[in-house]
């Protein structure tokens, strides 16, 4: 399948902080992924230098094939981006559809025009006068209208409300299912992720500290719980990602395989969220020694 994003250590500094460090990716197409990452992990820079938006201090990165820097016109025909706060709030929604139609050589209006009146969206409105869920459904139509090859969202539903938020999912997962775009997505929700992604790449400080199919990165991590007195002895076969300790307990999440013990020592697989959270811990530990 083909590789929609790709990155080789891909720097971008701003003054002395440096947002992303040596960021090396590799994403197939088809597929929705995930970015996750605590706030600062370099998502929301990595999509802006993906679109041209900003310019990367050093390495590499290609689009479909595509530099950002030089290949601006001919990658943005190709690509939708849903900033966190993307469209004019004094425009009308049929004056933001109009923009689409203008700037957007594949514009497919008709399907724009579906779209809002499928989520009942007045033309006439200004942007201003829409709720949430509707601002989030008509900058989403106007990604989408594009009829974009791949599609990058950063953080799309954070600001909606929980039943919201799972509509905008749902109808997203239905139409990348319909043939459509591959899907990038930054989320801090990983009840979110954990639902609609089939790739995940777990992002700290600024680098790639795993990636994988979803289902996979599960298969392969198993959390084991036992008796705090055997806190410090080995586990059978992997590398141990995290430790925690209660009063009477020691839990570890393993990247490898475990065996329950007769000591009480408990073995059962990892959920996404236990992946995620465990690998964020313990890089911020690491950084904090």
């Amino acid at each position: 399948m083909d590789v929609v994003l790709e990155t080789s250590g891909l720097t971008k500094r701003y003054g002395r902080t440096e947002a992303l460090r040596g960021c090396d990716l590799s994403l197939a197409g088809g597929k929705v992924t995930g970015l996750v990452g605590p706030n600062g992990a370099g998502k929301t820079t990595l999509l802006n230098i993906a679109v041209g938006l900003h310019r990367p201090s050093s390495g590499r990165i290609r689009v479909l094939g595509l530099d950002p820097s030089r290949d601006a016109v001919a990658l943005l025909a190709r690509v939708g981006f849903v900033a966190q706060d993307p469209l004019h709030q004094g425009f009308t929604v049929a004056e933001t559809l109009e923009i689409g139609r203008r700037l957007n050589p594949r514009w497919d209006h008709a399907y724009a025009l579906a779209r809002v009146k499928h989520f009942a969206l007045p033309l006439d409105r200004p942007v201003r006068s829409l709720s949430t869920g509707q601002r989030a459904q008509l900058a989403l139509t106007l990604a989408l209208g594009k009829r974009p090859d791949v599609l990058l969202l950063d953080e799309p539903v954070a600001n909606l409300d929980p039943v919201a938020r799972l509509e905008l999912l749902e109808e997203l997962m239905g139409v990348v299912a319909e043939n459509g775009p591959s899907v990038i997505l930054s989320s801090n929700v990983l009840a979110d992720v954990e639902r609609v992604c089939e790739y995940v790449v777990i992002l700290v400080d600024g680098r790639v500290r795993i990636s994988g199919d979803a289902d996979q990165l599960v298969r392969s991590h198993v959390v084991v719980s036992g008796p705090r007195r055997s806190a410090g002895e080995p586990v059978d076969d992997g590398e141990v990602i995290e430790v925690r300790h209660a009063e009477r307990q020691t839990t570890r999440l393993l990247r490898g395989h475990a065996a329950a013990s007769q000591d009480g020592t408990e073995v059962r697989q990892a959920t996404l969220e236990e992946i995620v959270v465990g690998y964020l811990r313990s890089e911020r530990e690491e950084v904090s020694k």
